[in-house]
């Protein structure tokens, strides 16, 4: 049996958590990011890392009622197949269309009715959760919950579904006019994958 070993240990392990001066994705500024993709590059470390967060859904499962699970791109695929996996149950990604709007492409479909669990590696507002969700919701899937490896929300605003994260992880961030570290004149890095409008 493996030791247990906390998804943050397994972050920091894989270099995955980087500290210095952000851009991210939701175009705010923050001291801290999570390049979940040097964690998920291994599948023990990707497993391990997701175990906490798929026995609580587990044991949650008889609410929740999950069907499928999905992950918008880049950053819930691995995640979405990593907890589809170890739940039994399909998994698959929404994706930017041509005009940069969240869809179902590469011939994956819902049902009416169908219970989705959306995944991400990093929630920091939620954005990408939404943008999955509306997907989804438009062809008729109902999302029952949430899942990532990192919840770094700084206030944890409210979200519509329960949130199952492998760890969550006080990480500063900023508007960009109020970046303390912008004040600081300390050059910024945006290491993500998605254009910040």
């Amino acid at each position: 049996m493996l030791a247990v070993v906390e998804p943050i240990d397994l972050l920091r392990e894989s270099f995955a958590l980087l500290e210095g001066h952000f851009l991210l994705s939701s175009g705010r500024h923050s001291d801290k990011y999570f390049q979940c993709a040097r964690l998920l590059q291994y599948p023990e470390r990707a497993a391990r890392a997701l175990a906490p967060a798929v026995e609580r859904i587990r044991a949650d499962m008889g609410k929740l009622a999950i069907d499928a699970v999905a992950g918008p791109a880049m950053g819930g695929i691995i995640v979405a197949y990593e907890i589809g996996r170890q739940l039994g149950l399909p998994a698959f990604f929404t994706e930017r269309d041509d005009a940069g709007v969240m869809s179902l492409r590469r011939g994956f479909s819902v049902n009416a009715g169908e219970r989705i669990l959306i995944t991400e590696d990093v929630i920091t507002t939620g954005k990408s959760f939404g943008e999955c969700a509306a997907a989804l919701e438009a062809k008729g899937a109902v999302v029952a919950a949430l899942a990532c490896v990192v919840d770094r929300r700084e206030n944890a605003e409210q979200l519509p579904w329960p949130l199952y994260a492998a760890c969550t992880v006080d990480a500063k961030n900023w508007a960009a006019e109020d970046c303390a570290l912008c004040g600081q004149g300390i050059p910024i890095d945006k290491p993500g994958s998605r254009k910040v409008i």
